[in-house]
């Protein structure tokens, strides 16, 4: 009887120690694979990553989603205006581990016909800057599928800067072309350009042109090179410029662009 009592002892302590042994060990493996707080996922995400998505965290991106592999960023999703895709990319190239950025966020907002597009940024770009030198900015502006192209001239950095953010900003606008070309800068030509601002304003029949600041005659000048923008009423205005312009010293060239407003029809041969 004591004999049959001592082996069901043994059998159950051998039971017990077999039971603690086998929970420790899956206690164990369970440790190794998840660490204690973090999720398997967690665990997988690339620190380029985490630090891109830090940098992002802010509610105009609300809408966009980023993934790094291999050092490369890949921003997708959505913003309201343009000026925030390209903040975008900016922000997530200066992430740590992020090597290059691949934007494909999309830009919402209204569908604005090409025409209205580009008929309502010439009129905010004409009246930028106006006391800060505007008439020697002659920036151009083309719109093809809701994206902004701008060409010409500008009188310096700030200037192009200014055009590029204005455009940028203005919803409706997809995507954003800079082939904006800023005049060098020179004594030589600040000279020249005074001078012909001088030459061309101080005309009787051409001082008009100065009472509207959005409109005005537009000197750009490059190396002692003039080009003339911008819209006059007649030809005999256009012409004056041109020869007022090309009578300044120091002067090599210049090239006329002026458009006249209402050119005369041509003559129709008998």
């Amino acid at each position: 009887m004591t004999w049959t009592m001592s082996t069901s002892r043994t059998t159950l302590l051998a039971a017990t120690l077999a039971g603690v042994i086998l929970s420790l060990f899956q206690v164990s493996m369970a440790g190794q694979a998840q660490a204690p707080g973090v999720t398997p996922s967690a665990q997988a995400v690339d620190p380029a990553e985490s630090a891109a998505t830090a940098r992002l965290d802010k509610k105009e991106f609300r809408g966009v989603k980023v993934s790094v592999d291999q050092g490369i960023a890949t921003l997708t999703g959505t913003v309201d205006l343009y000026a925030f895709k390209a903040d975008a990319d900016k922000r997530v190239r200066k992430a740590k581990g992020v090597t290059a950025v691949r934007n494909l966020i999309q830009v919402a907002g209204p569908d604005i016909p090409d025409p209205v597009l580009q008929d309502k940024l010439g009129e905010k770009l004409e009246y930028d800057r106006v006391f800060y030198g505007n008439a020697f900015n002659a920036i151009s502006i083309s719109v093809q599928n809701g994206a902004v192209t701008l060409g010409g001239h500008a009188l310096s950095y700030v200037s192009r800067d200014s055009a590029l953010a204005l455009v940028s900003y203005y919803p409706g606008v997809k995507d954003v072309v800079d082939e904006i070309q800023v005049d060098p800068v020179s004594m030589i030509d600040n000279r020249i350009r005074m001078q012909v601002y001088r030459a061309v304003y101080g005309f009787p029949t051409l001082n008009r042109y100065a009472l509207d600041p959005g409109k005005p005659i537009r000197i750009s000048v490059q190396n002692g090179h003039v080009e003339l923008y911008g819209m006059v009423d007649t030809q005999g205005d256009k012409d004056i410029a041109f020869m007022r312009a090309n009578g300044v010293p120091g002067v090599f060239e210049v090239k006329n662009y002026l458009q006249v407003a209402n050119p005369p029809a041509p003559k129709q041969k008998k």
